[in-house]
Protein backbone atom coordinates (compact mmCIF):
# COMPACT_ATOMS: atom_id res chain seq x y z
CA UNK A 1 0.00 0.00 0.00
CA UNK A 2 3.25 2.79 0.98
CA UNK A 3 4.23 1.65 -2.64
CA UNK A 4 0.80 1.91 -4.14
CA UNK A 5 0.52 5.78 -2.02
CA UNK A 6 3.68 6.50 -3.59
CA UNK A 7 3.39 6.37 -6.87
CA UNK A 8 -0.51 8.08 -6.90
CA UNK A 9 1.10 10.99 -4.50
CA UNK A 10 3.79 11.48 -7.87
CA UNK A 11 1.28 11.51 -10.29
CA UNK A 12 -1.29 13.60 -8.73
CA UNK A 13 2.01 15.79 -8.77
CA UNK A 14 2.62 14.97 -12.50
CA UNK A 15 -1.01 16.07 -13.38
CA UNK A 16 -0.91 19.27 -11.02
CA UNK A 17 2.58 20.09 -12.97
CA UNK A 18 1.17 20.14 -16.06
CA UNK A 19 -1.90 21.47 -15.87
CA UNK A 20 -0.50 24.88 -13.35
CA UNK A 21 3.09 25.29 -15.52
CA UNK A 22 1.73 27.21 -18.15
CA UNK A 23 -0.02 29.22 -16.06
CA UNK A 24 3.11 30.15 -13.66
CA UNK A 25 5.02 30.85 -16.90
CA UNK A 26 2.48 32.98 -18.34
CA UNK A 27 2.49 34.80 -15.10
CA UNK A 28 6.03 34.89 -14.35
CA UNK A 29 6.85 36.86 -17.84
CA UNK A 30 4.60 39.31 -17.51
CA UNK A 31 7.19 40.79 -14.96
CA UNK A 32 9.39 40.61 -17.84
CA UNK A 33 10.76 44.27 -18.50
CA UNK A 34 12.49 42.34 -21.88
CA UNK A 35 8.90 42.32 -23.59
CA UNK A 36 9.09 38.80 -25.12
CA UNK A 37 8.56 35.40 -23.29
CA UNK A 38 11.90 33.80 -24.41
CA UNK A 39 14.28 35.63 -21.73
CA UNK A 40 13.64 37.12 -18.72
CA UNK A 41 15.64 40.54 -18.07
CA UNK A 42 14.37 42.36 -15.24
CA UNK A 43 11.39 42.58 -12.75
CA UNK A 44 8.94 45.84 -13.64
CA UNK A 45 5.60 46.34 -13.18
CA UNK A 46 5.29 48.26 -16.54
CA UNK A 47 2.64 45.99 -18.09
CA UNK A 48 0.35 46.14 -15.08
CA UNK A 49 0.69 50.28 -15.60
CA UNK A 50 0.25 50.36 -19.36
CA UNK A 51 -3.08 47.81 -18.30
CA UNK A 52 -4.83 50.24 -16.21
CA UNK A 53 -4.04 52.72 -18.11
CA UNK A 54 -5.91 51.48 -20.95
CA UNK A 55 -9.63 52.56 -20.47
CA UNK A 56 -11.26 50.45 -23.00
CA UNK A 57 -9.84 47.64 -21.73
CA UNK A 58 -11.07 48.17 -18.26
CA UNK A 59 -14.45 49.23 -19.57
CA UNK A 60 -14.18 45.35 -21.11
CA UNK A 61 -12.86 43.95 -17.81
CA UNK A 62 -16.78 45.84 -16.24
CA UNK A 63 -18.67 44.76 -19.49
CA UNK A 64 -17.44 41.10 -18.49
CA UNK A 65 -18.01 41.28 -14.75
CA UNK A 66 -21.56 42.82 -15.30
CA UNK A 67 -22.37 40.17 -17.88
CA UNK A 68 -20.83 37.36 -15.23
CA UNK A 69 -22.90 38.54 -12.40
CA UNK A 70 -25.88 39.10 -13.94
CA UNK A 71 -25.85 35.97 -15.82
CA UNK A 72 -25.34 34.06 -12.61
CA UNK A 73 -27.99 35.58 -10.91
CA UNK A 74 -30.94 35.23 -12.96
CA UNK A 75 -29.84 31.75 -13.92
CA UNK A 76 -29.47 30.85 -10.57
CA UNK A 77 -32.80 31.80 -9.69
CA UNK A 78 -34.01 30.25 -13.08
CA UNK A 79 -32.09 27.24 -12.32
CA UNK A 80 -32.95 26.39 -8.48
CA UNK A 81 -36.81 26.68 -10.13
CA UNK A 82 -36.17 24.13 -12.56
CA UNK A 83 -34.76 22.07 -9.89
CA UNK A 84 -37.46 22.16 -7.47
CA UNK A 85 -39.76 21.63 -10.76
CA UNK A 86 -37.99 18.40 -12.21
CA UNK A 87 -37.52 16.99 -7.86
CA UNK A 88 -41.31 17.38 -7.92
CA UNK A 89 -42.47 15.58 -11.18
CA UNK A 90 -44.35 12.69 -10.26
CA UNK A 91 -44.00 10.86 -13.48
CA UNK A 92 -40.64 9.30 -13.54
CA UNK A 93 -40.62 9.32 -17.48
CA UNK A 94 -41.24 13.26 -17.27
CA UNK A 95 -38.44 13.45 -15.15
CA UNK A 96 -35.90 11.76 -17.25
CA UNK A 97 -37.02 13.26 -20.17
CA UNK A 98 -36.87 16.84 -18.73
CA UNK A 99 -33.03 16.06 -17.06
CA UNK A 100 -32.24 15.22 -20.52
CA UNK A 101 -33.22 17.93 -21.98
CA UNK A 102 -31.44 20.00 -19.41
CA UNK A 103 -28.49 18.45 -19.98
CA UNK A 104 -28.51 18.75 -23.58
CA UNK A 105 -26.92 22.30 -23.45
CA UNK A 106 -24.02 20.89 -21.08
CA UNK A 107 -23.14 17.94 -23.64
CA UNK A 108 -23.24 20.21 -26.83
CA UNK A 109 -20.51 22.11 -28.21
CA UNK A 110 -20.11 25.42 -27.73
CA UNK A 111 -19.65 26.13 -31.60
CA UNK A 112 -22.86 24.55 -31.82
CA UNK A 113 -24.59 26.11 -29.18
CA UNK A 114 -23.00 29.81 -29.89
CA UNK A 115 -24.17 29.37 -33.92
CA UNK A 116 -27.54 28.81 -32.92
CA UNK A 117 -27.96 31.84 -30.72
CA UNK A 118 -26.69 33.99 -33.47
CA UNK A 119 -29.36 32.63 -35.84
CA UNK A 120 -32.15 32.84 -33.10
CA UNK A 121 -31.27 36.64 -32.50
CA UNK A 122 -30.75 37.03 -36.29
CA UNK A 123 -34.15 35.69 -36.90
CA UNK A 124 -36.19 37.54 -34.20
CA UNK A 125 -34.11 40.99 -34.57
CA UNK A 126 -32.15 40.97 -31.07
CA UNK A 127 -29.56 43.37 -31.93
CA UNK A 128 -26.03 41.81 -31.17
CA UNK A 129 -24.57 43.52 -27.93
CA UNK A 130 -25.25 43.37 -24.05
CA UNK A 131 -28.36 41.76 -24.18
CA UNK A 132 -27.64 39.23 -26.81
CA UNK A 133 -24.68 37.63 -24.93
CA UNK A 134 -26.76 37.97 -21.58
CA UNK A 135 -29.41 35.79 -22.87
CA UNK A 136 -26.79 33.19 -24.31
CA UNK A 137 -24.84 33.14 -20.98
CA UNK A 138 -28.36 32.35 -18.80
CA UNK A 139 -29.34 30.04 -21.03
CA UNK A 140 -26.09 27.57 -20.79
CA UNK A 141 -25.32 28.41 -17.31
CA UNK A 142 -29.15 27.48 -16.22
CA UNK A 143 -28.66 23.73 -16.40
CA UNK A 144 -25.44 24.07 -14.92
CA UNK A 145 -27.12 25.65 -11.61
CA UNK A 146 -30.20 22.62 -12.28
CA UNK A 147 -27.44 19.86 -11.55
CA UNK A 148 -25.42 21.88 -8.87
CA UNK A 149 -29.25 21.93 -7.01
CA UNK A 150 -30.68 18.98 -7.85
CA UNK A 151 -29.14 16.85 -5.81
CA UNK A 152 -29.44 18.75 -2.73
CA UNK A 153 -33.06 18.81 -3.24
CA UNK A 154 -32.74 14.89 -3.22
CA UNK A 155 -30.83 14.79 0.09
CA UNK A 156 -33.14 16.36 1.81
CA UNK A 157 -36.09 14.38 3.82
CA UNK A 158 -39.83 14.72 3.19
CA UNK A 159 -40.38 14.49 6.81
CA UNK A 160 -39.21 18.08 6.61
CA UNK A 161 -41.53 19.04 4.79
CA UNK A 162 -44.30 16.99 5.82
CA UNK A 163 -43.47 18.20 9.54
CA UNK A 164 -43.43 22.01 8.41
CA UNK A 165 -46.85 21.39 7.32
CA UNK A 166 -48.58 19.54 10.15
CA UNK A 167 -47.30 22.67 11.58
CA UNK A 168 -49.47 24.63 9.96
CA UNK A 169 -46.59 25.94 7.13
CA UNK A 170 -47.96 27.75 3.94
CA UNK A 171 -46.28 26.83 0.52
CA UNK A 172 -44.21 30.05 0.58
CA UNK A 173 -43.13 29.03 4.28
CA UNK A 174 -42.03 25.56 3.56
CA UNK A 175 -40.55 26.94 0.99
CA UNK A 176 -38.67 30.28 2.48
CA UNK A 177 -38.11 28.31 5.72
CA UNK A 178 -37.40 24.61 4.94
CA UNK A 179 -36.22 24.25 1.41
CA UNK A 180 -33.93 27.29 0.64
CA UNK A 181 -32.01 26.96 3.76
CA UNK A 182 -31.28 23.66 3.43
CA UNK A 183 -30.16 23.55 -0.22
CA UNK A 184 -28.59 26.76 -0.14
CA UNK A 185 -25.01 24.73 -0.69
CA UNK A 186 -26.24 23.76 -3.90
CA UNK A 187 -27.39 27.51 -4.81
CA UNK A 188 -23.89 28.91 -3.91
CA UNK A 189 -21.98 26.21 -5.72
CA UNK A 190 -24.51 26.60 -8.85
CA UNK A 191 -24.05 30.58 -8.57
CA UNK A 192 -20.45 30.08 -8.33
CA UNK A 193 -19.88 27.86 -11.28
CA UNK A 194 -22.22 30.04 -13.31
CA UNK A 195 -19.98 33.00 -12.76
CA UNK A 196 -17.03 30.85 -13.46
CA UNK A 197 -18.82 29.64 -16.99
CA UNK A 198 -19.40 33.44 -17.67
CA UNK A 199 -16.41 34.86 -16.88
CA UNK A 200 -14.25 32.51 -19.16
CA UNK A 201 -16.85 31.45 -21.87
CA UNK A 202 -15.57 32.19 -25.22
CA UNK A 203 -16.59 30.35 -27.77
CA UNK A 204 -20.93 31.40 -27.37
CA UNK A 205 -19.94 34.90 -27.03
CA UNK A 206 -17.73 35.22 -30.03
CA UNK A 207 -20.88 34.38 -32.25
CA UNK A 208 -23.19 36.64 -30.22
CA UNK A 209 -21.62 39.26 -29.50
CA UNK A 210 -21.53 42.61 -31.77
CA UNK A 211 -19.85 45.82 -32.72
CA UNK A 212 -19.00 48.20 -29.26
CA UNK A 213 -19.44 45.58 -26.55
CA UNK A 214 -17.27 42.75 -26.01
CA UNK A 215 -16.08 40.39 -23.08
CA UNK A 216 -12.49 39.64 -22.03
CA UNK A 217 -12.08 36.27 -23.32
CA UNK A 218 -13.25 37.81 -26.69
CA UNK A 219 -10.77 40.89 -26.31
CA UNK A 220 -7.56 38.54 -25.22
CA UNK A 221 -8.23 36.55 -28.21
CA UNK A 222 -7.77 38.97 -30.23
CA UNK A 223 -5.17 40.59 -29.10
CA UNK A 224 -3.33 37.08 -29.27
CA UNK A 225 -3.97 37.23 -33.35
CA UNK A 226 -2.39 40.56 -33.66
CA UNK A 227 0.83 39.21 -31.76
CA UNK A 228 2.16 37.75 -28.10
CA UNK A 229 2.11 40.85 -25.81
CA UNK A 230 3.19 40.66 -22.39
CA UNK A 231 -0.48 42.96 -21.70
CA UNK A 232 -1.93 39.48 -22.68
CA UNK A 233 0.11 38.00 -19.57
CA UNK A 234 -0.89 40.74 -17.18
CA UNK A 235 -4.61 40.56 -17.98
CA UNK A 236 -4.42 36.26 -17.43
CA UNK A 237 -2.66 36.93 -14.21
CA UNK A 238 -5.58 39.07 -12.53
CA UNK A 239 -7.86 36.71 -14.03
CA UNK A 240 -6.41 33.71 -12.48
CA UNK A 241 -5.93 35.50 -9.29
CA UNK A 242 -9.68 36.73 -9.50
CA UNK A 243 -10.95 33.57 -10.29
CA UNK A 244 -8.92 31.84 -7.34
CA UNK A 245 -10.62 34.26 -5.02
CA UNK A 246 -13.76 33.14 -6.17
CA UNK A 247 -13.08 29.55 -5.49
CA UNK A 248 -11.44 30.14 -2.08
CA UNK A 249 -14.41 32.43 -0.80
CA UNK A 250 -16.86 29.76 -2.30
CA UNK A 251 -14.75 27.33 -0.14
CA UNK A 252 -14.82 29.64 3.04
CA UNK A 253 -18.79 29.73 2.20
CA UNK A 254 -19.59 26.03 2.04
CA UNK A 255 -17.16 25.18 5.11
CA UNK A 256 -19.74 27.80 6.99
CA UNK A 257 -22.28 26.19 6.01
CA UNK A 258 -21.44 22.79 6.84
CA UNK A 259 -20.70 23.79 10.66
CA UNK A 260 -23.19 21.68 12.81
CA UNK A 261 -25.43 24.59 13.99
CA UNK A 262 -25.57 23.80 17.87
CA UNK A 263 -23.76 20.43 19.83
CA UNK A 264 -27.15 19.87 21.92
CA UNK A 265 -29.99 21.77 24.02
CA UNK A 266 -28.93 23.59 27.25
CA UNK A 267 -30.64 22.84 29.89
Amino acid sequence: MGKLSKWSSLYLILVFFVLYAPIFYLMFYSFNSGGTMSHFEGFTLDWYKELFADARLLIIVLNTIIIALLSAAISTIIGVAGALAIFYVRKRQVKSTLLSLNNILIVSPDVIIGASFLILFTMIGIKLGFTSVLLSHIAFCVPIVVIMVLPKIQEMSPTLVDAARDLGASRFDVLSKVVLPYITPGIFAGFFMALTYSLDDFAVTFFVTGNGFTTLSVEIYSLARRGVSLNINALSTLLFLFTLILVIGYYFITQKNAKPTGMGVKK
